[in-house]
């Protein structure tokens, strides 16, 4: 929203400068984005008149002009304005004056000297070079009751400012010079001087026959018939001035006083050529297979979602954003039809970013436009046209005025005890009861209750909070204090057997991994590929159509975080995340954090894809696998022993997963990346990935002192073999067992699986498992008698439980 601060001091006039207004809006919720010049500074400018004009005696491009500058002399200025004529008033830059600087960025001295031999007293001046606008093709041609010798930067209005207000969007009723004005005014307590004008009066009783046929499309419809203007009336300089100073451009009379409305009082109106209108009006949803040519020159194609204005052929208008091309008015215009309405907000929503365009139009009414006023808004433009393009058989219609569905205006209720506890300072039902007089807002009151019913141009008012933000706005936001929050200052230090998620982060990163952090919503296709959710939990209002559900699982989002990278020419990743993930719970209950029906645990997942290393000359390259990472996972949960079972996972290798068990208790997966989202998720490798419960890896043992035995370890290979059916693990975990029940295995210190064999001199169903035992006593020097008969009795307990033999 743009408009100069001269317009809005028309309206309210507060006794304060430029800075402090600039500060006031922006500290009430309308951010002052830009506060700059309307013109760059230039000095010794006048209005003056040509008063004579003759040929250059020399250069048949140039005149020689005699100018009357208020001097008491005429001033003699060569000029090659191809406008130049004897009458014409005009901004006449003296000797002396300093004008805008040029290309150079110096400024231009006016100096008097000669031109082709011909003495040049001043510059006659174009806007270009005013710098006031682009258009440089001629002189800037002022009105004829311009005075003669006044500084043009007084005339012109040019030590004004032009303020740009950065809007959020529930503040639809300050798109305008008036919305503004009533804040300052409500802000200030500086009257408020409304435009005025005079209801003209009615000399025909013609009519537009027209139909509102989609009530949920537009609430009311307002229209008149006027005849016999003139269409290539000159615009007022004062409009064309306030227009420009808006960021308009002016086009013609009657187009220019449509925009000129619409910002002095937020109401977008149309214009229709009367002569081109085939029968009457409908307002209706548009069709499949109808398109309409816009004022633009872009031709859309128009369907049941889109609201239009159609006459008995063919559609006029797009409803609510921009008016046809076939009953565009010209400067031949004679008759026009001059409608402003109130169109839905949600059916104008969206519409015009469907067809990649955005107009002034649309940008209000999608977010609300008074519609109690549309009448009162349409006499005021026909007060405009009248004045500026009547004339002698000028003939006004009646309005004619449709309405079918307005929105009702409920009270909203707002407790003084809830905003004195919000906004923090305490106010007293009479503070709060002047802060809503002076917004206009009708309430009635009860001790420590308002009921308010919001004006029909405020859409922003619908809950409790709404006016609890009004009070806090024009109470002044700098006017509550800073205060530190008062409570018990304790510092909990956590218990010695958990360790902080920070802690996991940097073991991660250490690892190698970097951390990233995605969305906690996620794409449909991902829950039903990657966690078998077929019933996601669903967002009511996503931001995108493609993170419509809460993920089940990180997996999904670190896939597409490598498959980001890849696409960036990066050959090695290793990513990590912690987050939480949405399960369903009826079990869980609302709480300061918990919503009732819903789990949200914190996960730690893991994916590794590529090089096991980077490049070197030390190491022969090879891809990460599955060791690498289960050797990650498990120096991660060190000094805990893991167990790793084989399963099925939706998102993992059938032959090449595994859930990861903890003291008997399943706390996650690792695994390959299945080949079949391999293959439709473009990787050209298998990651490999792991996703764990967090709550399980916070959790650590506290130390417990143990002797360190000061006599040699001794070491023993034993290579068993087994069916291919008997996992490793099956045999670690009996070897286990037996060093628990068996006093002379206690001596066991560790047990590692250092090899497996298939082949030949095995049956097919065979296979070698070769393990390193570590021995040692913490009394004594171990003798081999009683290493032997530990390993007899390691060795035993397998043959009896897994049918096991030692390999020759």
């Amino acid at each position: 929203m743009q408009f100069s601060e001269s317009w809005l001091r028309t309206l309210v006039d507060p006794k304060m400068t430029s800075d402090e207004l600039s500060h006031l809006l922006t500290m009430s919720g309308l951010e002052v984005e830009d506060v700059e010049p309307v013109a760059p500074p230039f000095s010794n400018v006048v209005v003056a008149s040509v008063v004579e004009v003759a040929k250059h005696p020399n250069a048949d491009r140039l005149n020689v002009c005699q100018v009357d500058a208020g001097t008491g002399t005429l001033l003699n200025i060569v000029c090659g304005a191809p406008n130049v004529r004897p009458g014409l008033k005009v901004a006449c830059a003296m000797a002396g004056a300093k004008l805008p600087p040029g290309e150079d960025g110096k400024p231009f001295e006016i100096k008097v000297g000669k031109l082709r031999g011909v003495e040049s007293q001043g510059m006659l001046c174009s806007a270009r070079e005013l710098k006031l606008s682009e258009e440089g093709g001629g002189l800037l041609e002022l009105s004829e009751d311009a005075p003669i010798g006044q500084n043009f930067r007084d005339y012109y209005q040019l030590n004004d400012l032009k303020f740009t207000i950065k809007l959020t969007p529930n503040k639809a009723d300050c798109l305008s010079v008036l919305g503004v004005a009533r804040e300052v005014s409500a802000l200030t307590g500086a009257p408020l001087k409304a435009p005025t004008y005079k209801t003209v009066e009615v000399t025909t009783q013609e009519k537009l026959p027209v139909k509102v046929s989609a009530p949920d499309l537009c609430g009311r419809f307002s229209g008149r018939v006027i005849r016999g203007l003139n269409a290539r009336a000159e615009t007022p300089e004062w409009m064309k001035r306030r227009l420009e100073r808006s960021g308009q451009r002016p086009i013609s009379a009657l187009v220019d006083i449509s925009n000129y409305v619409m910002l002095e009082l937020g109401r977008p109106s149309h214009v229709f050529d009367l002569d081109k209108i085939h029968g009457g009006l409908d307002v209706r949803w548009g069709r499949q297979g109808e398109s309409l040519k816009l004022l633009n020159g872009s031709t859309v194609d128009v369907d049941g979602w889109v609201g239009v204005i159609a006459d008995d052929e063919c559609i006029e208008s797009l409803a609510g954003i921009m008016g046809g091309d076939s009953t565009a008015v010209s400067l031949d215009t004679r008759n026009i039809y001059l409608e402003a309405a109130f169109w839905w907000p949600q059916a104008i929503q969206g519409r015009a970013r469907r067809y990649n365009f955005s107009t002034d139009a649309a940008h209000r009414f999608e977010r609300g436009v008074d519609y109690a006023t549309t009448v009162d808004h349409l006499e005021r433009i026909t007060a405009l046209i009248v004045e500026i393009c009547g004339d002698t058989d000028t003939v006004v219609g009646p309005v004619d005025d449709h309405v079918v569905n307005l929105p009702q205006r409920k009270p909203v209720s707002m407790r003084t005890a809830r905003a004195v506890k919000v906004i923090g300072v305490p106010l007293s039902d009479a503070q709060i009861a002047d802060i809503f007089t002076r917004l206009g807002l009708a309430f009635t009151q009860e001790p420590g209750l308002f009921s308010v019913t919001p004006p029909s141009y405020r859409f922003d008012i619908e809950i409790e909070e709404d006016l609890i933000e009004e009070v806090a706005r024009v109470y002044g936001f700098e006017n509550i204090p800073a205060l530190p929050p008062v409570a018990p200052n304790m510092m909990r230090i956590a218990p010695e057997n958990t360790r902080s998620l920070f802690a996991i982060r940097r073991l991660l990163a250490d690892f190698d991994y970097q951390e990233v952090v995605n969305f906690s919503f996620v794409e449909e296709a991902w829950e039903a590929d990657f966690s078998g959710n077929t019933n996601p939990i669903r967002l009511l209002n996503p931001i995108a159509s493609q993170m419509s559900v809460m993920r089940t699982s990180l997996v999904a989002s670190l896939v597409a975080n490598v498959r980001y990278n890849l696409n960036r020419k990066l050959n090695r990743v290793r990513l990590f995340e912690v987050g939480a993930v949405f399960l369903r719970d009826e079990s869980v209950q609302d709480g300061p954090l918990s919503v009732a029906g819903y789990a949200q645990p914190k996960r730690v997942a893991a994916i590794a894809y590529g090089p096991a290393v980077e490049e070197q000359w030390g190491q022969a390259h090879r891809n990460v696998d599955y060791f690498d990472v289960k050797a990650d996972l498990e120096a991660l949960f060190a000094p805990k022993t893991l167990r790793f079972v084989k399963t099925e996972h939706p998102a993992l290798h059938p032959g090449r997963s595994a859930k990861v068990l903890l003291d008997g208790q399943e706390i996650g997966v690792i695994g390959e990346l299945h080949p079949r989202w391999q293959q439709k998720y473009d990787l050209p490798l298998a990651p490999v990935v792991f996703e764990v419960d967090a709550q399980a890896l916070q959790a650590r043992d506290i130390p417990v002192y143990q002797e360190i035995s000061k006599f040699p370890a001794v070491t023993r290979d034993i290579a068993v073999v087994v069916k291919q059916s008997v996992r490793a693990q099956e045999l670690i975990d009996t070897f286990v067992a037996e060093r628990q029940a068996n006093a002379a295995c206690a001596i066991m210190q560790a047990i590692v699986l250092f090899d497996e064999y298939r082949g030949k001199g095995l049956e097919n169903d065979e296979k070698s498992l070769a393990f390193r035992f570590t021995l040692q006593d913490t009394q004594t020097t171990l003798q081999d008698e009683k290493v032997d008969a530990a390993m007899a009795a390691f060795i035993a307990s397998v043959e009896k439980k897994h049918g096991a033999r030692l390999r020759a």
